[in-house]
């Protein structure tokens, strides 16, 4: 036997063999089986796109239409909306793996059909203990098991320094602004990982706990009389123009608060908070602004 049929056994029994790893992948609407190291993936939600960039693992592209930080952008691709993919510019890619979640999640069928397809969409309750499971699923996934242990590593010690502090901070509302109008999301809302899992204090319970949240005025955030106001605002997240947070608070009710007069007013990263959220990179991004913030007063 030659030398050159020597190698294309060798060849053909490698390639059998990566043929023959496949796993089957449970998420948020089933189970995926996927057959090697996935080569050409889209990611239409921005947590796991994310995710996978904390993880340095290639990604062919994701959606445009959308406000990301600087170190996504370079993924954008003509592929549709987090919200509408462009059926024919994906299929045109060939993916062999599609990654959707939250926003996106309602395409899973329909994506389903061209490529297998995970939604890694992240619950409200166990938010953290999710996203970990997250990392932990794209890392044995992608072969970035290292990786992603030193991710999730790094967000625990990021979390132990904050929630260290957290209780002691005294009673926070959670206030997101847009067009004109605001709403407060509480203990079990989208925002509730900075109370369930920080250990922040509650300014109010009960509130309405949908997307949402549950409208309120000027004068519930004077009545409510937090130590701290926690700000998202919706119109700088997804690049609308509108009257900035800043200044719709500015006014005689809310400069009458304990969290205005102590300069504890903090206005949270839109594009972490808002539109990635469960991302460990935005994750972390937010943890240590709030620390920041509590380390300044």
């Amino acid at each position: 036997m030659t030398l050159r049929t020597l190698a294309l056994a060798g060849l053909m029994a490698l390639t059998s063999t990566t043929a023959l790893w496949a796993e089957t992948i449970r998420h948020a609407q089933g189970e995926t089986e996927i057959t090697g190291v996935p080569q050409q993936v889209l990611v239409f939600d921005l947590a796991s796109l994310d995710n996978l960039d904390a993880l340095g693992v290639p990604v062919a592209g994701a959606p445009g239409g959308v406000t990301m930080p600087e170190y996504l952008r370079q993924y954008a691709a003509d592929i549709g909306t987090v919200f509408e993919p462009d059926m024919e510019a994906v299929a045109a890619m060939a993916p062999d793996l599609i990654i959707v979640g939250g926003r996106s999640g309602p395409k899973h069928a329909d994506l389903s059909r061209i490529a297998p397809t995970i939604d890694l969409t992240l619950p409200r309750e166990g938010y953290i203990a999710a996203l970990r499971d997250n990392l932990t699923l794209l890392g044995r996934v992608f072969e970035r098991e290292e990786a992603a242990a030193e991710q999730i590593a790094a967000l625990d010690a990021d979390i132990a320094a904050l929630t260290a502090r957290a209780a002691d901070a005294g009673r926070v509302l959670v206030v997101l602004t847009t067009g004109g109008r605001m709403s407060t999301h509480g203990p079990g809302s989208r925002f509730g990982v900075l109370f369930e899992e920080f250990g922040f204090t509650p300014a109010v319970t009960g509130t309405d706990t949908g997307t949402h949240g549950q409208s309120i005025s000027h004068e519930f955030i004077l009545e409510t009389n937090p130590d701290w106001l926690f700000v998202v605002d919706r119109d700088a997240a997804i690049g609308r123009d509108g009257q900035a947070a800043q200044q719709f608070l500015d006014n005689e009710l809310v400069r009458n608060t304990t969290a205005w007069e102590r300069g504890q007013v903090v206005y949270l990263d839109p594009l972490a908070w808002y539109l990635i959220g469960g991302g460990v990179q935005a994750l972390r991004v937010g943890i240590d602004q709030l620390s920041q913030a509590l380390n300044d007063n």
